[in-house]
């Protein structure tokens, strides 16, 4: 078997998060990896929503530490950014020294998807006068630099990283 993969992203708040996890995993298993995916550890019953929320972090902190790489979903979630959640699996991941690879369908540079107005040459701003990076990279430069490659969604990422 190859890597052992933990599958970082939004995806678990989808209604059919489960099956789709499943899916994900059996992707994995075609490209000759094991998947782990955030649900697959059962949330003990009768714990506080506090309670719960501790052992959902650490528990998908363990699969992080058990894995031999992250693949991300950065695509956006409830606005223009990757969720939060992810974000930091992904810093986790590299913190830890695991190669991290990422997908998103949009690969258009990050000036070109958030709305905004060039200020100056090269120098875009948003409605609130914030600067928009330039770098021709289609996520932040701490979330683009850090992974290993970019696909357009699962499968191309597996492929992309198995050298195909």
């Amino acid at each position: 078997m190859g890597l052992t993969i933990y599958l970082a992203g939004f995806d678990v708040f989808r209604l059919d998060a489960r099956a789709h996890g499943e899916r994900l995993k059996a992707l994995c298993a075609q490209h000759g990896h094991r998947g782990l995916y955030p649900l697959d550890n059962e949330l003990p019953a009768g714990l506080r929503r506090s309670e719960a929320a501790q052992w959902i972090y650490r528990a998908n902190i363990e699969l992080i530490t058990q894995a031999d790489a992250v693949v991300a979903n950065l695509n956006n979630f409830r606005g223009l950014e990757p969720d939060s959640g992810t974000a930091f699996e992904v810093g986790y991941a590299v913190a830890l020294g695991k190669p991290v690879w990422g997908y998103l369908e949009d690969h258009r540079p990050l000036h070109q998807q958030v709305l905004c107005t060039e200020a100056a040459k090269g120098h875009y701003v948003d409605a609130k006068q914030l600067t928009v990076e330039n770098f021709g990279l289609p996520r932040n430069l701490m979330l683009a630099c850090s992974v290993q490659g970019l696909g357009l969604g699962l499968e191309d990422c597996l492929a992309i990283m198995s050298g195909r």
